[in-house]
């Protein structure tokens, strides 16, 4: 099989409109192969600046470059400086002076461990909390700290250190606070969001630049995913393996959620095929619409500062991510 039996022309033209720069720039490089560098995706890539979703965030900057209260990077949740940061991101959006500057103020929320949270310290016992969990924030943080650029930054760099030193080697994954709420209802001891988002971010480090340690991680946490059927890491009564429903309604952006479509974006950018992901595979294929589009299923519109898509209706979001997933796999 090949990207031809799930796509056509017109769901590519669709993609490819200039109404939605973001989507044209991605899928210009994931779908029909052409490089950062080439003329049409600098040009695509422009234009995100300068569209509706890029500058109501940008808009949104206080007076000290920041969203919201200056000393909580998190809150109001969705609106606060680590969720726009993520957005834009993920928007494809350039590094510009306002998002230097934003992510300037972001690092003084870095504990000197490497390690972020929400609150800005206001001490030097505050600067040297040892509290650990919320892999799911840091996992966030490195991607869009990664794709703004910020891989040699030393702070990344301790970031980066940090999630390895703090790697439970015996169980795979990073302890949290909030996983699980009842153990006996999951496989995995440790937290099974936070796992996907970290390992999309260490999974956006480029291969020459892995550490062993780090390419060791990334094998591991693979296989944690492949063995808990991508979705399938709850448990019945019986002991038997349970679907995370949410998981399978895919929608953009998730923030510190995830679904099986995000999760098979960042094992298919990591060149993983596997046989024990075909039932996911399968999931996504089965979810496409008679037009080739998917649907957006999980939204959170009207609590961001911008809408993306509309719940109920083809998504240029999914249908990319749904795409990418099965020309990586199949092709």
């Amino acid at each position: 099989m090949s990207l031809k039996d799930f796509s056509n022309e017109y769901v590519l033209e669709w993609l490819l409109e200039e109404g939605n720069p973001s989507v044209r720039y991605w899928t210009l490089q994931h779908l029909q192969g052409k490089s950062k560098s080439d003329k049409v995706v600098i040009d695509a890539q422009k234009r995100i600046m300068d569209s509706e979703c890029v500058k109501a965030i940008l808009a949104a900057q206080t007076d000290d470059d920041f969203w919201g209260n200056a000393e909580d990077m998190y809150n109001p949740k969705y609106r606060g400086a680590t969720h726009n940061l993520l957005i834009l991101a993920e928007l494809g959006a350039e590094k510009t002076p306002e998002i230097e500057r934003a992510i300037e103020h972001l690092f003084l929320f870095q504990r000197e461990s490497g390690h972020f949270l929400g609150d800005l310290p206001k001490t030097a016992k505050g600067r040297a909390s040892v509290v650990k969990d919320g892999c799911c924030l840091d996992g966030n943080i490195l991607y869009y700290l990664l794709h703004f650029g910020y891989l040699e930054d030393s702070r990344v760099q301790k970031l980066i250190e940090f999630q390895a030193d703090y790697y439970d080697e015996e169980n795979g994954g990073w302890k949290c606070r909030a996983f699980p709420i009842d153990a006996s209802k999951v496989f995995p001891i440790n937290c099974y969001m936070g796992r996907a988002k970290m390992l999309r971010g260490l999974a956006s480090i480029p291969e020459h630049s892995r550490s062993k340690s780090i390419r060791a991680i990334i094998d591991r946490e693979i296989e944690v995913i492949l063995e808990n059927g991508i979705y399938k890491y709850l448990k019945n009564p019986d002991g038997s393996r349970k679907e995370k429903v949410g998981w399978t309604r895919f929608g953009f952006p998730l923030f510190y959620q995830s679904d099986a479509l995000e999760v098979l974006d960042v094992l298919t950018s990591l060149a993983v095929k596997d046989s024990r992901m075909q039932e996911a595979i399968d999931l996504v294929v089965s979810v496409r619409q008679k037009d080739g589009r998917w649907t957006l299923k999980n939204t959170y519109n009207g609590k961001m500062l911008c809408d993306i898509d509309a719940k109920g209706q083809p998504s240029k979001w999914v249908t990319l991510r749904a795409l990418r997933v099965l020309r990586r796999f199949y092709d």
